[in-house]
């Protein structure tokens, strides 16, 4: 019996070293995996286009189309009957002149998709509160007369200190969508926005094809990141689209009739 014993453990003493050699040995090496070649996922052409950036953010690259230069209003027409543009210009500014009586302006050429750069000013001695402190407005595709469009709210909104319902303030996507943060500047000093825009495409039978989208950037701050527009602004009621293919770029007149909104710096790049 006890020799049975005996051999029982050797065995198993065996078998555990075997196994316990077997498990030290390294393994069979792998071969490596073709890396192929890099110039697959290589892509060469088309090519872009050179654009020489201008000397500061505010100055327009090479390619841009100047819509307002500091000098006088050649790109610019009355929204009401196409009339050439009456708001003052003066001091490399453009004013919002509403004694004309001319109201709204917009660009002479359409656009469809674009980057746009626009610097406006509520004036230093702005009174008044809530949507009369300052109020135009930046309609980046002006479809019709009057107010119809896709507007971009301007007014003065420096530190929340002016209180209006939020989907009206600076930057805002005017009564549809507030923006991510406040970076107003105060009444007096300049505000920029910095805008891309997409334009809606309709079906043939006028129905929402794709629907607009925009991105804006106030004093270098994201605020409004690739939006979906619910469609055209509206003052009373709820966004509707409106079958369009390219429009021009329409400044509001709705400031105060004494103490009016300045503008410079304006320039567009097709996209």
């Amino acid at each position: 019996m006890k020799n049975y014993k005996l051999k029982i453990l050797t065995v198993s003493f065996l078998s555990f070293s075997a196994f316990q050699a077997s498990a030290q040995q390294p393994a069979a090496a792998q071969p490596a995996p073709a890396r192929g070649n890099p110039a697959d996922t290589e892509v060469w052409e088309p090519i872009p286009k050179v654009v020489v950036p201008g000397a500061s953010f505010s100055n327009a690259p090479s390619d841009a189309i100047i819509l307002f230069d500091g000098k006088n209003l050649d790109q610019w027409v009355t929204t009401k009957d196409k009339s050439p543009a009456k708001w003052t210009v003066a001091d490399g500014l453009l004013t919002v002149n509403k004694a004309t009586g001319n109201g709204n302006i917009e660009t002479k050429q359409s656009f469809k998709n674009y980057q746009l750069h626009i610097e406006w000013r509520i004036p230093a001695d702005i009174d008044g509160e809530g949507q009369g402190r300052g109020n135009s407005g930046l309609f980046l595709a002006s479809t019709g007369g009057g107010d119809s469009g896709y507007e971009v709210q301007i007014m003065d909104s420096y530190n929340n200190e002016n209180k209006t319902y939020v989907n009206g303030m600076a930057s805002s996507i005017y009564k549809q969508f507030i923006p991510a943060a406040n970076p107003a500047k105060k009444a007096g000093e300049w505000n920029t926005y910095d805008i891309a825009w997409v334009a809606p495409t309709f079906n043939a039978d006028g129905s929402v094809k794709t629907p607009a989208h925009v991105t804006i950037f106030f004093n270098g701050v994201l605020v409004q990141n690739n939006i979906e527009l619910k469609g055209e602004t509206l003052y009373i009621g709820q966004p509707a689209y409106k079958q369009y293919d390219s429009a021009p770029i329409k400044l509001q007149s709705h400031g105060d009739k004494s103490k009016p909104i300045s503008f410079r710096n304006i320039w567009v790049r097709n996209l």
